[in-house]
């Protein structure tokens, strides 16, 4: 015997937000792979402990991927067990994104200390870089319009005649534009990259947190449906 009555507008509602939550849950491993390669990728950051907020959000999106599926086939067949495992995990990924956005929150404070260290590395690194690695850094000087890592001077070293800088510094991107430009403001960009890269991912981070607490207040809704299903089903079994 099928549910009757609100029941029935509870189950439509279960099986919406369970596909509402399917699409978050690819959106979350969107937002996640983006984020992994933007640390790790565009922006050259290589310490281990930036990884940690990427994959806990590409993890969560994966379980609820799968949980909303299972939640979708536990509402849509009225399966009581279904619909009590489905709001089990359900409830057990709330914590874990409300989890993740704290770590998210604390990591932020963390930001400037790791790209410190991944710029210096990339600036020490540059010349007996890989012809990719290099493409890398160019691109990243040229997208943010800085030079650097707290500014064009970090580039001393770059060149014997210690006063050039690589092209991509300049305002003006060409071939050996950068030679004997070190403190030329009106050819090359005098603000390093790390101030540009942290304000950057600091802002992406803030939205993944917003994102990830709004996700997790339509989960909680989908929780309550869930239970009142249950309930229903429940109900529906004594009557038989």
């Amino acid at each position: 015997m099928g549910v009757e009555g609100g029941m029935k507008l509870v189950k439509f509602l279960v099986f919406f937000f369970n596909f509402i939550f399917w699409l978050c849950g690819v959106a979350l491993i969107v937002v996640g792979v983006l984020a992994q390669f933007a640390l790790h990728n565009t922006y050259r950051i290589k310490d281990a402990s930036a990884s940690g907020v990427p994959i806990v959000i590409i993890g969560v999106g994966v379980v609820i991927f799968f949980i909303a599926f299972f939640g979708c086939c536990g509402a849509w067949k009225e399966n009581y067990c279904m619909i009590t495992t489905f709001a089990i995990l359900l409830g057990l990924v709330i914590i874990v994104e409300i989890a993740a956005a704290i770590a998210g929150y604390v990591f932020r404070n963390k930001l400037g200390n790791i790209v410190q260290d991944s710029l210096a590395d990339a600036v020490s690194n540059y010349k007996n870089g890989t012809d990719d690695f290099r493409k890398t850094v160019d691109k990243m000087q040229e997208d943010l319009k800085c030079c650097g890592m707290n500014s064009s001077s970090d580039w001393r070293s770059f060149a014997d005649d210690g006063n050039s800088v690589p092209d991509s510094c300049c305002i003006t991107v060409a071939k050996g534009c950068g030679k004997n430009k070190l403190s030329d403001e009106s050819a090359v960009y005098q603000k390093g990259c790390h101030d540009v890269i942290v304000d950057l991912l600091k802002s992406n981070i803030q939205w993944v947190i917003v994102a990830a607490l709004v996700i997790a207040f339509l989960q909680l809704m989908g929780l309550v449906f869930a239970c009142l299903l249950m309930r229903g089903i429940r109900s529906g079994y004594d009557v038989m």
